[in-house]
């Protein structure tokens, strides 16, 4: 976590700003306002910082290069053939469609076990370890079985198969973050109400719960007393800055920054989340998620960076959260006032970061978890960083964007890859050749439909916040860079529940942690192409392990500090996977 220039605190969702207190005109109530305005996709063209990019006009040159390419070879296709485009493909992925409609429907609709999953949890009908852990790796396993299966008995032709099982684990993962997360929380209640057990018995020394509380109260009355004189709250006549500012008290409303969040707080807990804030940002240590992140990289099911070390629970990745200490924090006594903070501290983790400020297991709703389904998020969480309202010119935008550029997705599928599908008789390099160039623009273009259209369209729909689905991938020195940046959602993913999982549940070193994330990964990566080929050749499997001696090459000092190096090797490597994958998939 880092400052701002306007005195905000960078955050993963985005910047968030905590006033001092001030008395507003129309109230005379002392208050602090929190400020959250939540990230934008580097592509958006409401983006301000990438409309300001001096390299934007690249973006554009892209998008013209490809119609007029586009136009070029309708013409084409129709001087030779007498039609733009052959609709041979368009039959062939629209095969069976009213069955592989019905059959997600009932792949999502079956995901609302989940619910009564953690509410079997959090009623202590079960307990998460074990009885609860084994449930639910049952039922996520029956399901990927079930929907394997399915597609083999359907007989679906590979774009049907491909999706299909690639939206089964999709939901398989969002099952279990929902499923992990509440069983999680199962424990930290647990603990709570074992810590608050022993807090209540502490103070039966102390003449009892309630005279302790009045101790307490008194004791906190003598310190703001002792520290009135250097408070910095108590200049009513000063004047008043913006959200982000350090001024005292004065009697003004902060102005709100456009398209953010706002929510209202009372002075003890903006002072503590500010301080909170503060340590975190000027603290020597790296945060968990950059340690996370220099520790090791991976790939997961779309090439997802796994890394580092942390606990299957909810980490610093997101805005941190203040919980109302509880009083006898400020107890004279130190072994009260230690339980006390023990007890405010694992109570914050039952309590989302705001604005709401849901507490588990409040959070068990069907309604909640429609919502979870809808956000493009595979991590779950009590609450996400929420826009104010839909714009409806927006989901348009997007929607339009989406079916403009499948229409350039398919004629680049149907015109310039389908035709030059190779066979066992051709010419390896020659098909590597042909292949190259086709496969490099249909993975771009299909990467802007899935993470700049249709994300950000249902995090629109959902009001969701965030919309940091990627980073600056196009840059990447390093395939583990790489995985890191460009499919955010999985890799939140991996990085929680699979790498630092492993780590805390199964005590393993950082490098097995690793390699088991790289092993799932490419059974997943592998498991998907069996699937799409019905053929076992195992090629992409073991260019997923090759990886891991690739991370180390690729931290020799000379291959580290040549950033244009590094980067060339990416592009040349990421432009021979796919045909090469093609061509050994296909033809042998």
């Amino acid at each position: 976590m880092s400052r701002t220039s306007s005195g905000g605190f960078q955050t993963s969702d985005g910047t968030l700003y905590v006033s001092k207190p001030f008395k507003s005109k129309s109230s005379k109530k002392l208050r602090a306002v929190i400020t959250f305005a939540p990230r934008q996709s580097t592509f958006d063209i409401n983006n301000e910082s990438s409309g300001a990019n001096e390299f934007r006009g690249f973006f554009t040159l892209f998008w013209i290069s490809i119609f007029i390419f586009t136009v070029r070879t309708y013409v084409r296709s129709i001087e030779t053939n007498g039609h733009a485009l052959n609709l041979v493909f368009a039959t062939m992925f629209s095969k069976d469609a009213i069955t592989l409609a019905l059959s997600d429907a009932v792949l999502v609709g079956s995901t609302s076990v989940c619910v009564l999953f953690a509410k079997a949890i959090s009623n202590r009908w079960i307990r998460y370890h074990w009885t609860g852990l084994v449930i639910q790796h049952i039922f996520q396993t029956s399901v990927l079985i079930v929907a394997v299966g399915w597609t083999f008995n359907r007989d679906w032709p590979w774009v049907q198969s491909g999706f299909f099982t690639l939206h089964t684990l999709v939901m398989i993962m969002k099952m279990h973050s929902y499923m992990t997360v509440n069983g999680y929380l199962q424990s930290v209640s647990e603990q709570s109400q074992a810590i608050l057990k022993q807090l209540r018995a502490a103070t039966e020394t102390e003449g009892g719960w309630d005279h302790a509380i009045s101790v307490a109260s008194q004791h906190r009355v003598e310190l703001d007393g002792a520290g009135s004189n250097e408070s910095s709250f108590t200049t009513e006549s000063s004047p008043a800055r913006t959200p982000g500012g350090s001024s005292p008290i004065g009697t003004y409303t902060p102005p709100i920054i456009d398209g953010a969040q706002t929510s209202y707080v009372d002075p003890e807990t903006a002072k503590a989340l500010r301080k909170r804030l503060a340590s975190m940002s000027n603290t020597e240590t790296k945060s968990t998620v950059q340690v996370l992140d220099d520790a090791a990289a991976g790939t997961g099911i779309d090439a997802v960076a796994v890394a580092g070390a942390g606990a299957d629970k909810k980490t610093d990745e997101s805005m941190p959260s203040v919980t109302t200490p509880h009083p006898l924090v400020d107890h004279p006594s130190e072994t009260i006032s230690n339980l006390a903070k023990e007890y405010t501290e694992i109570q914050s983790e039952l309590v989302s970061t705001g604005p709401i400020y849901i507490t588990w297991p409040n959070n068990i709703t069907f309604s909640n978890f429609a919502l979870y389904m809808l956000i493009p998020t595979l991590v779950y969480d009590l609450e996400y960083p929420r826009t104010n309202r839909i714009r409806p010119l927006y989901v348009f935008e997007k929607t339009v964007a989406t079916f403009g550029t499948f229409a350039l997705l398919y004629t680049v599928t149907e015109s310039f890859i389908l035709p030059l599908t190779p066979t066992y008789d051709q010419s390896f390099f020659r098909s590597l050749l042909d292949l190259a160039l086709p496969f490099m623009i249909a993975y771009l273009l299909l990467f802007y439909i899935i993470f700049e259209c249709i994300c950000n369209a249902f995090a629109e729909l959902s009001c969701f916040a965030d919309r940091q689905f990627y980073e600056d991938w196009w840059n990447s020195t390093s395939q583990a860079e790489f995985s890191r940046k460009w499919n955010k959602p999985v890799h939140s993913f991996l990085l929680r529940h699979v790498y630092a999982s492993t780590m805390t549940s199964y005590k393993l070193s950082k490098q097995s942690a690793m390699f088991v994330t790289f092993l799932l990964s490419a059974c997943v990566h592998e498991l998907v192409m069996v699937i799409v080929t019905r053929k076992f050749r195992f090629y992409l499997f073991a260019l997923q392990l090759i990886q891991i001696p690739l991370i180390a090459l690729n931290s020799v000092p000379f291959i580290k500090k040549n950033k244009l190096l590094g980067n060339l090797m990416f592009w040349v490597g990421l432009y021979a996977g796919f045909p090469l994958l093609c061509v050994a998939y296909v033809a042998y």
